[in-house]
């Protein structure tokens, strides 16, 4: 199995004191784990979280830190919500030196409040929105960083993933949770490959991750506890074999594309921790960047048209 891919450590004792952070989905995992690490330096952190309790108890730990942290409400699958946390932040702070749009969803079936097929909604529509509401603070801020978690499950072994225009929200044909789940991973990459577009020149830039295959709560949705604790203890001995890895090293690709001052030279890019999950050995070892192994990653065209699209699907919701 190829190396884990971390920061330099130069990266991670940098003085991050003043600056500020939200971190979607901040409660567990790689979100929490990054979060950890900006506050270790310094940073003032904002989790913004669904479950504000799990948040608050997570984020206990980082009470003797040298930062500070604070959990918000962030329901992801609900636009209204998206819409009061960035009222509320906005309100409160005057700065925002980044954004992680780390949250994700992975599930069986089933609609976000207004409609949309939960995972293009939940992970794709509801950051997208997150987004335009604190792209002002951002250039404000500037330079300033946004980081959107893809997946390796953006490529597929078989046709392309592609963005489904036509039945975006499984009206018309069976409900796929792999395909959709793919789909909006590809949503993913594409925003942040069209937010590098549109905010030339301003010293904002964005990237795509994906984080590595991580030993977290993540699939929750579709897999009870017992099961996932389970999976988790019997996949332990195979850990390095397949490339398992902690939140930590699951958060090194998110904070090196926050912190590294060579990540602007590739603003849009995607930047991938190894995994053997990629179809192709070529691309199993990762890059800090890397070309996407899937061809509509690399259409410009379709990332302008989903940007399109998604600010009209947004908007179409009442405000």
């Amino acid at each position: 199995m190829p190396k884990t891919l971390m920061c330099d450590p130069k990266l991670l004792q940098m003085d991050l004191a003043g600056r500020v952070y939200i971190v979607t989905g901040a409660n567990s995992g790689t979100g929490l784990a990054a979060s950890e690490q900006l506050v270790r330096q310094g940073a003032h952190v904002v989790g913004a979280c669904r479950r504000v309790d799990a948040g608050n108890e997570a984020f206990a730990r980082l009470s003797h830190l040298r930062g500070s942290a604070e959990i918000m409400k962030l329901d992801l699958a609900s636009l209204a919500s998206v819409r009061q946390f960035a009222e509320e932040f906005l309100a409160a702070r005057d700065r925002l030196d980044g954004l992680v749009n780390n949250a994700g969803l992975v599930t069986n079936e089933g609609r976000t409040r207004d409609g949309f097929e939960i995972q293009f909604g939940t992970n794709h529509l509801g950051h997208f929105l997150l987004t335009e509401l604190l792209l002002d603070i951002l250039k404000a801020s500037a330079p300033s960083r946004i980081v959107c978690l893809s997946s390796v499950l953006h490529v597929s072994r078989g046709e392309p993933v592609n963005i489904n225009f036509d039945d975006l929200h499984f009206e018309k044909r069976p409900y796929n949770s792999n395909a959709a789940y793919s789909q909006s991973k590809l949503a993913n990459l594409l925003h942040a490959k069209e937010l590098a577009r549109r905010l030339e020149g301003s010293d904002v830039t964005a990237y795509s991750v994906h984080p590595g295959w991580i030993r977290s709560n993540f699939g929750a949705e579709i897999m009870p506890g017992p099961v996932r604790s389970l999976m988790n203890l019997a996949l332990r001995p195979f850990s390095g074999l397949l490339g398992i890895m902690g939140p930590y090293e699951g958060a090194q690709t998110t904070l090196h594309c926050l912190l590294d001052s060579d990540a602007p030279e590739h603003n849009g890019a995607y930047f991938s921790q190894n995994s053997i999950l990629y179809p192709n050995r070529e691309h199993r070892s990762g890059g800090w960047p890397m070309p996407s192994p899937n061809p509509n990653a690399h259409d410009a065209q379709l990332a302008r048209k989903l940007y399109d699209v998604s600010l009209e699907l947004v908007n179409t919701v009442s405000q």
